[in-house]
């Protein structure tokens, strides 16, 4: 279920069609700071990136720690990307006309971040060299993002 705040924020967000720095600072600092991220929370959220035509590359950066966070170590089995959630995931991230630039990187940061990962996520986050385009775009080679707790 999606708050009252995150609702507004996706309101205003599509009717500017643009996600700016200060907007990732209210996402990350207000809005989800306290609240428990769920499977809902974060298919807005890709949903975004796809719907929004500008956003900022923070907002790709947090997306990814995020999404990763969730997936990997919030969500049980804890360091398991099993078959359920490979299936969400795989759902979530290729929804639309196909992953984003930044949905490649999320499935690419899972599946090298979890302990075990189904291979339907693998599978989805190698596909036609996702992973040599996310680093030849020079897409995950920032410094890493950090949560707030």
């Amino acid at each position: 279920m999606m708050g009252h705040e995150l609702r507004e924020f996706v309101d205003r967000v599509m009717d500017r069609r643009a996600i700016d720095e200060e907007d990732v600072k209210l996402l990350q600092r207000d809005i989800l700071n306290d609240i428990v991220v769920t499977r809902d929370i974060v298919d807005v959220l890709v949903a975004l990136d796809r719907a929004v035509p500008q956003s900022a590359p923070a907002y790709a950066d947090y997306l990814v720690a995020l999404v990763v966070d969730f997936a990997v170590w919030e969500n049980r089995p804890t360091g398991v990307i099993d078959r359920g959630k490979a299936h969400w995931l795989v759902t979530t991230l290729s929804a639309g006309e196909g992953p984003t630039a930044t949905a490649q990187r999320i499935a690419f940061e899972i599946a090298r971040e979890a302990e075990h990962c189904d291979e339907a996520l693998i599978a989805f986050a190698f596909a036609r060299g996702a992973a040599k385009d996310v680093v030849r775009a020079g897409i995950g080679g920032g410094a890493p993002v950090w949560l707030a707790s």
